[in-house]
């Protein structure tokens, strides 16, 4: 990320930025989601033909993700999934019953269809939901199945399955295993320890490995690449490595439950910048678990950026404890 010059440095002070001033801002701290409320009050016609309005909360989330104006926030604490639509000013909850029942989901992915991917370590499964929130199907692979965190690609679904020491794929369509990758030996670069989360490129797959405190990238036939940071205090290195994404930059976004932050490394994993912080005010973190990268729902959350500044794209993280449950934070950049 090149160095900007900061146009407006009394305005931009009334924010919270990263790097903070006087160096050049390059990430600023947007908004935080907490409940229902951040879609705005309820019209009063609306209030008289449905009832006074109630509040629903956001309680332990895990990760959350934007996808056509719909915020999907896997809830953990609740079992549920939180879905808010910003279009439509409307709160709904995916919280199935029967076979279709959560227990611990702690990841989720959407694909272009609207189906749900629920990674439930609580029952050790992959469960399918359609778009109208039916339950259809499930993953419910042999041996210790924990999925701590699905992704699509494509039409393929990964899984990071820490209690097998690997990363499942399978076909999106059928739920049909097409691969398994976790080949290397113990003591090898490439072996995964406990793969507890992923992001899968064009090309690349970057896991955490939280049982050997590094991000470990692969290709998509599972060969070892190259690993980004070590276990230590210092800037650049992890505590307790958690969630993971890459932007269109291919710089690498890490969030630390220890440090309470997260860390963006360039495509040769050399340290750029870090954010957050261990909670005081809006902007840091309490026990982060997920973040995600997102190019297409900007409109939502333009109107919290600071003056004379234009949003590239957004960060979200979930926090588990402490009073801002979904930061949402910008990269942002002068405006032309």
């Amino acid at each position: 990320m090149k160095k900007i010059f900061v146009k407006d440095k009394k305005a931009i002070s009334n924010y919270v930025v990263y790097p903070p001033l006087p160096d050049s801002p390059r990430l600023q701290y947007l908004t935080t989601i907490n409940n229902s409320r951040f879609l705005g009050k309820r019209s009063k016609f609306a209030t008289f033909i449905l009832g006074p309005e109630v509040t629903s909360f956001i309680n332990k989330p895990y990760i959350a993700k934007v996808f056509n104006g719909k915020l999907f926030v896997c809830d953990g604490g609740n079992a549920v999934i939180n879905i808010l639509d910003f279009n439509q000013k409307k709160w709904s909850i995916l919280a199935p019953t029967g076979g279709g029942s959560l227990s611990t989901p702690l990841s989720l992915a959407v694909d272009s269809a609207f189906n749900v991917y629920i990674g439930d370590v609580g029952k050790h499964e992959v469960l399918v939901f359609d778009s109208s929130k039916r339950f259809i199907n499930a993953i419910k692979d042999t041996g210790d199945f924990k999925p701590t965190d699905v992704f699509i690609y494509g039409n393929e679904l990964w899984v990071t399955n820490p209690g097998g020491h690997s990363i499942n794929v399978y076909d999106k369509n059928n739920l049909q295993l097409k691969d398994r990758f976790g080949k290397y030996e113990q003591g090898d670069d490439g072996y995964l320890y406990a793969p507890f989360n992923i992001f899968v490129s064009k090309d690349k797959v970057y896991v955490t490995d939280f049982g050997d405190f590094k991000i470990k990238i692969f290709d998509k036939t599972g060969k070892f690449l190259n690993s980004v940071g070590s276990y230590g205090t210092s800037l650049g290195q992890f505590v307790r490595p958690k969630g993971i994404c890459v932007d269109k930059e291919e710089n690498l976004f890490v969030v630390d439950a220890g440090f309470e932050n997260a860390q963006i490394f360039n495509k040769d994993g050399q340290l750029l910048l870090f954010f957050g912080g261990p909670y005081k005010s809006s902007g840091d973190m309490w026990l982060p678990q997920k973040i995600t990268v997102d190019y297409d729902n900007l409109q939502y959350f333009e109107k919290f950026v600071a003056p004379g500044y234009s949003l590239k794209y957004i960060v979200i993280v979930c926090n588990q404890y402490g009073p801002d449950k979904v930061n949402v934070y910008g990269a942002i950049e002068i405006k032309k």
